[in-house]
């Protein structure tokens, strides 16, 4: 008998699948940003429905107490509501969802820009050249006023810089994957 453990080469294969499906979703969402915006907000409508359910389930029969019941009902009824208005009308859903959540972020951009700009200006003596956060400060609220009168161009936009990271994220897990098959994993 042999000391040496039986190698599996099973988490190289996995990750390497991993990574081919990173990979195609990465292309898809860069190509079509559109339909990948409404896959994704399909999808988390689906995961708020089975979220709710199973909420009520754990309140209901699981012996989840929290001591804030009637939290944790009426945020369970609201995720299932919410997911089936969603899954409903996926494309009604996915314009309001994306629509809110790029308001969000354009609100986020142009107050972290003005207090960028704010606190350089207030506290210049202790910057060596206040320019660079200046321009840095002024290139946020610029990006954010884009955002809030395009927020849809917007969305898509943050769906394929999504698909970029995604796509770069694959390769390292290609390499992840070639490392372990070398070592025998």
């Amino acid at each position: 008998m042999s000391d040496e453990p039986k190698s599996s080469r099973f988490p190289s294969i996995l990750t390497g699948l991993r990574g081919v499906l990173m990979l195609i979703a990465g292309i898809y969402a860069v190509l079509f940003p559109g339909p990948a915006l409404l896959v994704l907000t399909t999808v988390a409508a689906a995961l708020f429905v089975i979220d709710g359910v199973l909420g009520l389930w754990a309140i209901t029969f699981g012996g989840a107490k929290t001591g804030n019941f009637w939290f944790d009902v009426v945020r369970n009824v609201l995720a299932i509501i919410v997911g089936i208005l969603i899954l409903i009308s996926p494309l009604l859903g996915t314009l309001v969802t994306a629509t809110f959540l790029i308001y969000l972020l354009a609100f986020e951009t142009i107050f972290v820009g003005v207090m960028e700009i704010v606190t350089v200006i207030r506290e210049r003596e202790l910057y060596a050249k206040i320019w660079p956060v200046l321009l840095s400060g002024v290139l946020y609220v610029l990006f954010g006023l884009l955002l809030l009168f395009a927020p849809l161009v917007g969305a898509l936009a943050m769906v394929m810089v999504g698909g970029v990271m995604m796509i770069i994220f694959s390769f390292a897990l290609f390499g992840y994957a070639w490392k372990l098959w070398q070592t025998g994993h």
